[in-house]
């Protein structure tokens, strides 16, 4: 039995700033949070692949369509489909992965920023939305975007590392 009288339930008692999450006193063991972050996660990092492999193939054939485009056939508006729905997957689960973080720190810690994971979180989630962003500006008319969206990509796997590296440590703290 917990503090809560529930088997299997956390009190929280008090949430520092935020008072909308008192009125959830008794929530449910964390674990079901853990196993939703750890598959967001290596799905996170399984559209990252994909959409590297995806965006460098894209690259290829408008840098050199002679030499790739025979190998793979180009189809061009199929693969930018194809990179946009598992960009827009990869998007969702990094939100996914911040809401869980957020949830899951409050409901055991009471607050937030007990370690690097979340600054490197943070970092991730915003090369993210920039990178989500500048590929819907991709165009001709905006030179800017494709060189953005890039680098931003180039860091977000330095992010993927580092958040990944941290966040082990972090559950090393809620392992009995």
């Amino acid at each position: 039995m917990s503090e809560s009288g529930y088997p299997g339930c956390i009190l929280l008692s008090s949430i520092g700033n935020f008072p909308a999450l008192n009125y959830f006193m008794h929530l449910p063991s964390f674990l079901w949070l853990w196993k939703i972050a750890a598959w967001s996660m290596g799905l996170s990092l399984l559209a990252y692949l994909f959409l590297a492999i995806t965006g460098l193939w894209m690259l290829r054939v408008r840098t050199n369509p002679e030499s790739f485009g025979i190998l793979l056939p180009w189809y061009r508006q199929q693969v930018r489909s194809l990179h946009y729905i598992i960009g827009i997957t990869m998007v969702s689960l990094v939100l996914l992965l911040l809401a869980v973080g957020i949830v899951g720190t409050l409901g055991h810690f009471g607050s937030l920023g007990h370690s690097p994971h979340l600054v490197a979180g943070l970092i991730v989630v915003i090369l993210v939305l920039v990178s989500a962003f500048s590929a819907t500006q991709i165009s001709t008319i905006k030179p800017w975007a494709r060189p953005l969206h890039l680098s931003c990509n180039l860091c977000l796997l330095l992010g993927f590392a580092w958040v990944s590296l941290s966040g082990w440590t972090v559950v090393q703290k809620y392992l009995p």
